[in-house]
């Protein structure tokens, strides 16, 4: 079938986007779901950063690749072996397909599935495969979902059933920004009533970092960022204290408030320096998570005997440290039950038409998540 999709064809590519545009709207040919795939009908994509990095070459992937990775969807056409999906059901997609054989499957880690990130690498499905390609030649997918398109085919392991009754505009958001901020503080830093949480960052992910400290029930939830509207927006979310991460004092203001510290910082901005804000931040035997997808080319520097002698842990969280066949159902149901508002996240929406001007401002941090409107 013929689809519309938004394509990058070169890397990295400078701001404003607007001028410069990274992505083109491309009619291209999606073939149809091979054995253990799904053809789904895109209802809404959210901006990530991660869509971002792949743009501004932060994350290099091959090219020309159709982008985005986080949205909802509705089933068209099951290939062979897919029995427990019907055409018309909504599904979230998810940004790591898992074999569920690999050993990290095996552990109960999907986010490391081996056969996963060897297929996200390479810009195709799980299954070896490609669907998409343009003018005769292949076009790769962007983390096995390529959702800032009409229609896509994927892996059944990249898809888990929306709960009845979701809004599926609110659905797209918890296939990356949702999972990943929640699961940093529920999975990665197994955040207990009572305890206090940092978070430092506050874009899409950041911010449902908080709302999941909020559901966890953290007594103290420190939010931390440049931006003095995110951080009265973190406040309206629950946090109970807000730091200016511009402050040479920020680590050592949030130590004092926090009695010693945080018991767990998040970090979600994907830079070196959000990263030590939050670990300095943390206390005595406490535990710091960086959840942000920094450059590769980025390295840390710790302190060895503090991280010894205070008996400190230092968490990588990806994908929410979860498993999304068993987290996602649970996020949607509390959600449904009014304790993860999750629409508060949602700032703007549009066309796919207009996706270069939605990055550009996700960029400079006019917009939490911009949801991609399939239908508009």
């Amino acid at each position: 079938m013929r689809i519309q999709a938004a394509v990058l064809r070169r890397s990295p590519v400078g701001r404003p986007y607007v001028e410069t545009e990274p992505l083109a709207i491309e009619t291209l040919d999606l073939d149809g779901p091979g054995p253990g795939e799904v053809l789904v009908r895109i209802h809404a994509a959210g901006l990530c950063h991660s869509d971002l990095s792949v743009i501004n070459g932060d994350r290099p992937r091959p090219l020309p690749m159709a982008l985005g990775h986080e949205a909802s969807a509705t089933v068209v056409e099951t290939g062979a072996g897919v029995d427990d999906l019907a055409p018309g059901e909504g599904v979230v997609l998810v940004f790591v397909p898992s074999c569920g054989r690999c050993l990290p499957c095996a552990e109960g880690r999907a986010a490391l599935c081996e056969p996963g990130a060897a297929a996200n690498a390479a810009g195709g499905l799980l299954g070896g495969g490609r669907r998409l390609s343009g003018g005769g030649e292949p076009v790769h997918h962007h983390l096995g979902v390529s959702a800032f398109a009409d229609h896509a085919v994927v892996s059944r392991r990249s898809l888990v059933k929306a709960e009845p009754g979701l809004a599926l505009d609110r659905a797209a958001l918890f296939g990356c920004a949702v999972l990943t901020g929640v699961g940093a503080v529920v999975n990665t830093g197994r955040v207990t009533p009572g305890q206090s949480v940092a978070v430092v960052g506050l874009g899409g992910v950041g911010l449902s970092a908080v709302l999941g400290a909020v559901a966890a029930g953290a007594a103290r939830i420190a939010a931390v960022d440049l931006s003095p509207d995110r951080l009265a927006f973190a406040r309206d979310l629950g946090a109970t204290d807000a730091f200016d991460a511009r402050d040479p004092d920020c680590a050592a203001t949030i130590r004092a408030a926090l009695d010693g510290g945080a018991d767990v910082a998040v970090e979600t901005a994907g830079a070196v320096a959000a990263f030590d804000t939050a670990y300095a931040a943390t206390r005595r035997g406490g535990t710091t998570v960086s959840a942000g997808l920094a450059n590769p080319r980025e390295r840390l520097a710790l302190q060895q005997v503090g991280l010894v002698a205070e008996e400190r842990t230092v968490k990588g969280c990806y994908l929410g440290g979860g498993v999304p066949a068993r987290d996602l159902p649970r996020l949607m149901r509390l959600h449904l039950q009014g304790r993860l508002p999750v629409e508060r996240l949602m700032t703007s929406r549009g066309p796919l038409a207009g996706i270069n001007a939605a990055f550009d401002a996700l960029a400079e941090g006019r917009t939490v998540r911009h949801l991609i409107d399939m239908a508009a």
